[in-house]
């Protein structure tokens, strides 16, 4: 079950500071600091790709590239599961003239770091349009992997 966040118990805004950092970096434009909140063995969950993508590495590159991509990003709202570990942030966006939406959902290690990353679109022109910019960005993304 998500809410928002109503603890005040300490593991809880462990967690929550995890998530705190990361959309803060996100909302900064901070690919450094959006790397910093991942774990080494992060699975990345696309909304276009049905295989994930496992590792820090990719993961790190993949979310540059969408840095590059999303124009006006913002969060909208943001939900926390019961334990802390889960969250869901909603955001709102364009890829030039197409709006989307959309969830992040992550999942947080017991260290407070995102350890599932899972991101989902709508509409279908949206995702479309994400499929298409985020191609064009693919080799690009695949070089940061592994070069750093």
């Amino acid at each position: 079950m998500f809410s928002r966040y109503s603890s005040t118990g300490p593991a809880l805004k462990a967690y929550a500071g995890g998530v705190i950092d990361f959309r803060a970096a996100v909302e900064a434009r901070d690919p450094d600091a959006m790397a910093a909140a991942l774990a080494d063995n992060v699975v990345f969950r696309s909304p276009v790709a049905f295989k994930p993508y496992p590792g820090k590495a990719i993961t790190a590159a993949i979310l540059r590239g969408v840095l590059r991509v999303f124009e006006d990003f913002r969060y909208v709202r943001e939900l926390s599961g019961d334990d802390g570990r889960d969250h869901a942030l909603v955001f709102e966006a364009r890829i030039g003239d197409v709006a989307v939406e959309g969830c992040d959902f992550l999942h947080l290690d017991g260290t407070g770091l995102i350890d599932e990353f899972t991101v989902m679109v709508r509409p279908l022109s949206a995702a479309q349009a994400l499929a298409t910019a985020m191609a064009a960005q693919f080799e690009q993304i695949q070089r940061e992997a592994t070069t750093g």
